[in-house]
């Protein structure tokens, strides 16, 4: 914080105007500054449209963004997988896209070629079941292979335009799916849904030093903006799947691959039938760092949990449905509940406090 009150991040340039002023991103004491264009693009100034979405969102009791550092993390399989668990355990539930320009929300609830649609009450979402509603640009593409090329200033526009026009109804849970990184459109959601209260954050990673050197930046981005850090969950936490869905491959000298799956499952079946029903684990990715556990101790911040890496669950996602109602997902689904019971249990909600 600057003199006069003005807003100033702690890596910026010298004689900083402030994140608030009309010049910021624009005066010659900005540039070469890293955040010099997001500055420039934010809204500055007292927002018209803030009464708007406050009075919008009042009806909507939990507000929870889901981020990531990194792209391909599983951040949008698990915003999925949490409305659809909570919209399991009666809550009523509000799922928002804000990725743009790689919005995949839509096909990770089964909704592809769903379209919006306008009341005298505003856009109405698009309703997976009676308490789990949808909003994203994915909806008002034409071509779901359309490229959607927006500047700043018009993502920004959209984002505050799905605020201010959804009508949602009675909420208990908004759950904000985001981009990755730490660009306009988080500048201009914190901004927008701290003036209606916003529970906090929820960051999603995977193991590896590269995905955790950009989820420091995401804690580090939240702190600066004052948003809570409601936990950490580590995603593709080694691969884990039940040993008679395997593949077994015998692989030749010279590469050359010869499928033994049905050889090794009779063997299995009339030697050690047992051995089918085991579940396999190993890792993927190099924990030697101590992953997402050790990265939440550093930085101060819970950490949630771990979710293996499951072709189930991902087959879940491809096909737009819970993990949680066929029992397919048989390591992922209870490692995401038992993430979830301990997010509800760190934000004090049961179901009869919301129902009161």
């Amino acid at each position: 914080m600057g003199k006069d009150g003005a807003e100033i991040p702690e890596d910026a340039n010298e004689h900083c105007p402030g994140t608030q002023s009309e010049s910021a991103g624009k005066s010659d004491a900005c540039e070469g500054c890293p955040n010099q264009e997001a500055c420039a693009t934010a809204p500055k100034g007292p927002d018209p449209d803030l009464v708007s979405i406050v009075e919008r969102m009042a009806t909507v009791k939990h507000k929870i963004l889901v981020l990531s550092g990194k792209g391909g993390v599983g951040k949008s399989t698990f915003s999925a997988q949490l409305s659809f668990a909570l919209a399991s355990m009666d809550f009523q539930v509000g799922l928002l896209d804000i990725d743009i320009c790689g919005p995949s929300i839509p096909k990770m609830l089964g909704l592809e070629g769903q379209e919006i649609h306008q009341s005298n009450l505003g856009w109405s979402p698009v309703y997976v079941e009676s308490n789990l509603g949808v909003m994203s640009i994915g909806f008002m593409l034409p071509n779901p292979d359309d490229a959607v090329i927006w500047r700043g200033p018009r993502k920004n526009g959209i984002i505050k335009q799905f605020l201010k026009d959804v009508y949602w109804g009675e909420l208990d849970f908004l759950i904000v799916d985001a981009p990755p990184g730490t660009s306009d459109e988080h500048i201009s959601i914190v901004q927008f849904l701290q003036a209606t209260g916003i529970d906090g954050a929820i960051i999603v990673t995977t193991p590896q030093q590269v995905s955790l050197i950009d989820v420091r930046k995401e804690v580090s981005f939240c702190k600066k903006v004052g948003l809570p850090v409601l936990g950490v969950v580590e995603n593709m936490s080694g691969f884990s799947q039940q040993l008679s869905e395997f593949k077994f491959m015998n692989v030749s000298e010279s590469g050359e691959q010869k499928d033994m799956t049905e050889s090794v499952i009779a063997y299995m079946r009339e030697k050690a039938p047992e051995m089918l029903n085991l579940i396999a684990f190993t890792e993927v990715f190099d924990t030697s760092g101590g992953g997402g556990a050790k990265m939440c101790r550093d930085m101060q911040v819970p950490f949630l949990g771990k979710v293996p890496l499951d072709p189930q669950l991902c087959k879940a996602a491809e096909e737009g449905r819970s993990c949680f109602v066929d029992g397919k997902c048989k390591v992922s689904a209870p490692a995401l509940k038992a993430i979830i019971d301990k997010l509800l249990l760190t934000m004090q909600v049961s179901r009869t406090d919301d129902e009161a």
